[in-house]
């Protein structure tokens, strides 16, 4: 968390009302402002009735009073962002920050600004996929300034301000020039990881992400993406190599055998010697390294 700008209220307030409309959640920027209020001694208040709204943030009832910790887009449609807290929103925006606007009963307590880093190996993940033929892009919900901010560090193209509904028609534009895959660990990415031809959730995802994607990446790493393209790669290759070896054997000694060229169990054991290879073939997958 990059900037705490207070509209009504104190800093305490603020935090106290985002922390309890964010508790229970897993995500990033919800993680990130329940971390800054226990650093300033800020205990959160009492919520429930809490619930995610998709693309937009997340409300609760807090005190008996409906609260809301979301977009700036949809604080102002929901008249609760006036001009000059539109301006400050947009001006951290530029500065390529996140930025949520904390408000109860259409009343704007102040904004909240962020900074999402990639992670660790994102960069470096990245690089591996496409040198292995494969195009990265990153569909975010962030604004264009910030979308175009990580995008550029990490070398992929972007694209910015997505609803889920956006994100799903992104990922299924993509299908029609062939197989995608989309990762992904929050509930605005479960549409997507649906859409697309494999879905991977990260393993610290949201339930929602977990129970929609196809695989799940237990220990987080972004560099685990290459290393499953890779092992599904030998895999595939694997199988064609058995198919070919098991049907040009039988293709052959049926050839030979029509022919009177061999006897009856000269085919019969030619049969099996195919299977112990395909066997011994499939074998060698348990030696495979996806990382290298």
């Amino acid at each position: 968390m990059t900037d705490v700008v207070v509209l009504h209220g104190t800093v305490a307030d603020l935090l106290a009302v985002a922390a309890g409309v964010e508790s229970g959640s897993s995500h990033p920027l919800a993680e990130a402002i329940l971390r800054r209020a226990v650093e300033a001694g800020v205990t959160a208040l009492s919520a429930k009735d809490g619930q995610a709204l998709i693309g937009k943030g997340a409300q609760a009832l807090v005190g008996g009073q409906t609260a809301w910790v979301a977009s700036p887009r949809f604080a102002s449609e929901s008249g609760a962002l006036d001009d000059a807290g539109i301006r400050r929103a947009s001006e951290m925006e530029a500065e390529g920050k996140t930025v949520v606007v904390v408000f109860r009963e259409r009343h704007a307590l102040g904004l909240i600004a962020m900074r999402d880093e990639p992670r660790d190996d994102a960069k470096q993940a990245v690089a591996h996929l496409s040198d292995m033929g494969v195009t990265s892009v990153m569909l975010t919900g962030d604004n264009a300034r910030t979308g175009a901010a990580i995008a550029g560090a990490l070398g992929m193209e972007h694209r910015a301000d997505l609803m889920p509904d956006d994100k799903v028609t992104a990922i299924k534009d993509m299908v029609k020039s062939g197989g995608v895959i989309m990762v992904g660990d929050g509930i605005n990415d479960a549409p997507a990881l649906a859409a697309a031809s494999v879905g991977v959730a990260m393993g610290s995802g949201t339930d929602v992400a977990l129970e929609t994607a196809s695989a799940a990446l237990l220990r987080n790493r972004v560099a685990d993406v290459a290393a499953m393209i890779r092992l599904a790669r030998a895999t595939m290759a694997n199988i064609r190599q058995n198919v070919t070896i098991a049907l040009g054997l039988k293709a052959v000694f049926l050839v030979t055998t029509v022919l009177g060229l061999t006897g009856l169990w000269i085919a019969i054991m030619a049969d099996t010697g195919a299977t112990v290879l395909v066997t011994l073939n499939a074998l060698r997958m348990l030696r495979f390294d996806p990382e290298k």
